[in-house]
């Protein structure tokens, strides 16, 4: 599959960007919605119609001025202003839900360590039926920055000191259906995705090394389709037959990812409360690639932009292949509408496989989510999966230093995070096996909110070629994501929150990453449209291959509302 030129994709995204915005816990939001119950604030249009469903839009300008102060490894203070704009919108309407967050900022040095740049950053998910009930179409989109250490490890919360960043973008679409015919049910759907990383000053290996394993850009399509029919209306057992679709084409040496599924899934009701599943079906997977272009010695030409650069001349050869029979067996459990559960373990990708879900939402003032997953992908598959999974009511967790989203997005039904996905930026393909759970609480006007998760990744490629020394690597990433935020009076707000995450390297000589750190905000509103903040943080980052890190910050802002 050919990819475009970066020019064309960029003018791509920004054109996406605009249409989404028309149409993760390291940091609480930022409140500085009106406080006081002002009716008079400038805060939403409404959609026409019953009185829960509204749109909210609140654009905003934002000033800031931060200081820095290096406790180690070195003592330096540094300095810097940003400017920023952005837009914060919330879909509640008879037929479109969902929720978009964009927000540009220049920063503006004011110290040598420190160098001017823009910032785009955002974050939405919304989905709109065409025809209720029957056909949706939905959209996702993600911008955030990250800090890339050697063999790919990110740490989602760079230090705003530390000038070896990257930028990552993911967008999403696609439409679904569902119908039913007689007593049958079917649905199905389509969705395809575009994913980029662009970086600069990227830490390497060692010296003169090149960027061999960095991710630069990939296009994901999936698709499913199944029908069939509950218990007790054909038979006593209930069937279902289904087929999936997913492909992956990656830029780094043209790797390529398919997975094709097909299968039947039998339901026997144990009780009104339970029910057992089995399930039998057949997989093709394939994992292939093309090797890199040689010179005259025999050594891998380097492009421009430190990757290997393809041999288009040559066929592309098979990194892994598994195909023949597969099976499925679990349980599923629903108490009631409030709690859901389902287990299962199986034999996938020629071994053993275990994934499920469970899901508590005892009232509307919080909110439990479990996943367990088990897929092959690469990074920008890993990516949308995780993108897709957000929910569509999220709301805004922006960090106050770099108002950078990620993490974690909590909504009223439950939550999800990408910080699995966006923990290792490695080009290579990989089996992916982990977990993620959030847990958000409202404790009368405070709202509080947990994330954690484990990844762990098996990589891919073909051992002949220059891509072999990542074949058979493992690596595992943990994070942890908490914090609380509320209101102090009717005009002020409060926001604490705290992280750490692990990267451990199965790659020889590239050791651990680490990353933690905790901050605090507060914000209050001068009038109905402007507000002022201030907020202090600590942070560490620490790696292997370069002295640890840690930085105290604080900033003091404002921001006008329209």
């Amino acid at each position: 599959m050919a990819c475009p030129s970066r020019k064309t994709v960029s003018s791509w995204l920004a054109l996406a960007a605009a249409v989404l915005v028309a149409s993760p816990l390291h940091a609480q939001t930022i409140g500085y919605e009106s406080l006081d119950g002002d009716t008079s604030a400038p805060r939403s249009s409404s959609v026409k119609g019953a009185s829960a469903a509204r749109t909210t839009v609140r654009p905003y300008i934002e000033a800031v001025q931060n200081v820095l102060w290096e406790l180690s490894p070195g003592d330096d203070v540094l300095t810097y202003s940003s400017l920023a704009a952005g837009v914060d919108v919330s879909l509640v309407g008879r037929r479109t839900e969902g929720a978009i967050s964009v927000r540009y900022e220049r920063r503006i040095s004011q110290s040598d360590r420190v160098a001017d740049g823009d910032i785009l950053s955002g974050l939405a998910r919304v989905r709109h039926d065409l025809v209720p009930r029957k056909l949706s179409i939905e959209a996702g989109a993600l911008a955030t920055r990250t800090s890339i250490g050697a063999g790919g490890a990110a740490a989602l919360n760079s230090l705003a000191s530390d000038d070896v960043v990257s930028q990552i973008y993911s967008v999403y679409a696609g439409p679904a259906f569902s119908t039913n015919v007689g007593d049958v049910a079917m649905s199905g759907s389509y969705m395809v995705g575009y994913n980029r990383l662009d970086q600069e000053n990227v830490l390497q290996g060692a010296a003169g090394q090149p960027l061999n394993d960095l991710f630069d850009e990939s296009f994901v399509q999936s698709a499913q389709l199944s029908a069939g029919v509950a218990p007790g209306t054909v038979l006593p057992i209930g069937l279902t037959a289904t087929g999936s679709f997913f492909q992956e084409d990656i830029s780094n040496l043209d790797q390529r990812v398919r997975d094709m599924r097909a299968g039947v899934q039998a339901i026997l009701p144990v009780s009104s409360e339970l029910s057992l599943v089995g399930a039998i079906g057949y997989e093709d997977v394939e994992v292939s690639s093309r090797d890199a272009l040689r010179d005259g010695s025999g050594a891998p030409v380097i492009g421009p932009d430190g990757r290997f650069v393809t041999d288009t001349s040559r066929p592309r050869q098979l990194a892994y292949e598994t195909e023949g029979l597969t099976w499925d067996a679990g349980v599923m459990w629903r108490p009631s509408r409030r709690t859901a559960l389902s287990a299962f373990v199986g034999r996938r990708y020629d071994s053993t496989t275990y994934y499920g879900s469970f899901s508590y939402v005892p009232d509307s003032r919080s909110a439990l989510t479990i996943a367990a997953y088990d897929n092959v992908s690469g990074f920008g598959g890993q990516l949308t999966r995780a993108l897709r999974d957000l929910p569509t009511d999220f709301e805004v967790n922006r960090d106050p230093f770099n108002g950078q989203i990620s993490g974690c997005a909590l909504g009223s039904q439950g939550g999800a995070c990408v910080n699995n996905a966006l923990s290792s930026v490695a080009s290579s393909v990989f089996r992916a096996r982990g977990v993620n759970a959030t847990y958000s609480r409202r404790l009368g006007r405070l709202q509080a909110g947990i994330g954690a998760g484990y990844i762990r990744r098996s990589f891919i490629a073909r051992a002949d070629s220059v891509l072999g020394a990542a074949n058979g690597v493992i690596d595992e990433s943990y994070y942890v994501d908490a914090g609380i935020n509320g209101p102090i009076d009717r005009r002020s707000r409060f926001a604490v929150s705290a992280y750490s995450a692990w990267f451990q390297s199965g790659a020889a000589g590239l050791g651990d990453t680490n990353a933690l750190g905790i901050n605090a905000a507060y914000f209050r509103n001068l009038t109905n449209r402007l507000a002022a903040s201030a907020a202090v943080s600590l942070d560490s980052f620490n790696r292997n291959l370069l002295e640890d890190q840690t930085v105290a910050s604080g900033l003091v802002g404002l921001r006008y509302s329209f």
